[in-house]
């Protein structure tokens, strides 16, 4: 008659050691443990506040130049020229920001630029922000408009997700694009929103002042 097969105490021990570190391994990874990978498809949100007003100080100096300004007035008016000087023939905003009665937008500023030097820029939705979001740029110091580009309630709705995609909206790019006769903005498109994302994703924060 075979003995009975004995398992000896040092193996049993360890046996016990690894199914109980295992039971604790399967708890901890079942309770708000986060696997960090190298790569993801998500933008990384890293707040650092030195880089975020320093990339907005140049942010800022496209937003206030009369390529963007022009379309952010604080009056009802439009402005234009490289001087920022009031439209000609007094346009006004109008409720969804497309010119009132038989001045609208889109009588002069046709799908795409009109030939020859200073005629009116194009665009198939050339506009002003509309009346209840007029998202004023002129005579805002860094600090306010930095607050008000990043409150859904001043900003047009927009989320972040929205903010980001906004960089490559048709009217921003028309900026670069002017027609001739007029200055382009102080830094390249593909510069801009370089400084653009990169103020968004550390932090948004506004300058001091």
């Amino acid at each position: 008659m075979k003995k009975p097969f004995k398992i000896p105490f040092k193996a049993l021990s360890v046996i016990f050691t690894l199914v109980a570190m295992a039971g604790i391994m399967a708890f901890t990874l079942n309770n708000d443990i986060k696997i960090v990978t190298t790569k993801s498809p998500l933008p990384v949100l890293k707040k650092d506040s030195i880089a975020s007003v320093k990339a907005f100080k140049q942010v800022y100096t496209v937003l206030m130049s009369a390529r963007c300004m022009n379309c952010h007035p604080s009056g009802d008016v439009p402005l234009q020229g490289d001087d920022s000087r009031l439209h000609t023939m007094a346009p006004k905003r109008g409720v969804d920001g497309k010119g009132v009665y038989a001045m609208k937008c889109a009588n002069c500023h046709q799908a795409t630029n009109t030939p020859g030097v200073h005629t009116p820029p194009g665009n198939p939705n050339w506009h002003l922000p509309p009346a209840d979001m007029k998202m004023v740029f002129q005579g805002k110091t860094p600090r306010q408009l930095a607050q008000q580009l990043v409150d859904p309630k001043r900003n047009g709705h927009k989320d972040l997700k929205k903010l980001i995609a906004h960089a490559d909206d048709g009217l921003v790019l028309a900026g670069w694009n002017p027609g001739e006769g007029r200055t382009l903005p102080p830094m390249s498109h593909a510069a801009f929103k370089k400084a653009w994302l990169t103020w968004l994703n550390t932090g948004a924060y506004a300058p001091g002042k």
